[in-house]
């Protein structure tokens, strides 16, 4: 057993069990009154979500940007658009009946897969609803991987699959370092209310 095991709730009442026997007096306590740990590993653990952060946010506003500037994607039918894209994959798509409803009105599905997409990508990039962001990309990763990607064969050779998956940890853990979200629960929390509980 290490050192810091066994020092773990050893305390005397009151102090927490901290290590450094400070309990609650003076600097910052971790869970169990632990320390927090502190050291280059610790902060590289901190962060290791913000380079995936930073990925999906630009690559889905980059995405959202394209569709919205690209004519051609927002048009009905015609080389490149949303309803020629939804027309050929309808017969290999695992969930027709969604394609059926995209192909309804195409260009509105277009819009609203484009502002879907740079919403997700802003949020998820400055941390606000970071989780909400995070499973409306995971939405809109497993909407494609349905419909556009299905029919890719092995399946790991589509995409959205990996999307999906890169989206699910922080569908989970959100944004705990440099977002909106952590300013406005510091903010709250000291105002005596809690964003989330």
């Amino acid at each position: 057993m290490r050192h810091a095991d066994r020092m773990a709730g050893s305390g005397t009442a009151g102090s927490g069990g901290s290590v450094h026997g400070m309990g609650g007096m003076g600097g910052v306590s971790g869970i169990g009154g632990q320390q927090p740990p502190v050291g280059i590993r610790a902060t590289a653990g901190r962060f290791a979500l913000l380079p995936l952060r930073i990925f999906l946010g630009v690559t889905f506003v980059y995405a959202g940007i394209d569709k919205l500037t690209d004519s051609a994607f927002l048009s009905d039918s015609g080389s490149g658009s949303i309803g020629e894209l939804m027309r050929q994959v309808r017969g290999s798509s695992a969930v027709p009946w969604l394609v059926d409803q995209a192909l309804k009105d195409p260009t509105a599905f277009g819009y609203a897969m484009a502002y879907g997409e740079l919403a997700v990508g802003l949020g998820i990039l400055v941390g606000l609803l970071s989780r909400l962001a995070a499973f409306g990309g995971a939405l809109i990763s497993l909407s494609l991987w349905l419909t556009v990607s299905w029919q890719s064969d092995p399946y790991y050779y589509g995409n959205d699959l990996a999307y999906l998956m890169a989206w699910l940890p922080l569908v989970l853990a959100g944004a705990p370092y440099l977002s909106l979200d952590v300013v406005i629960s510091r903010r709250r929390r000291r105002q005596g209310s809690q964003l989330f509980t």
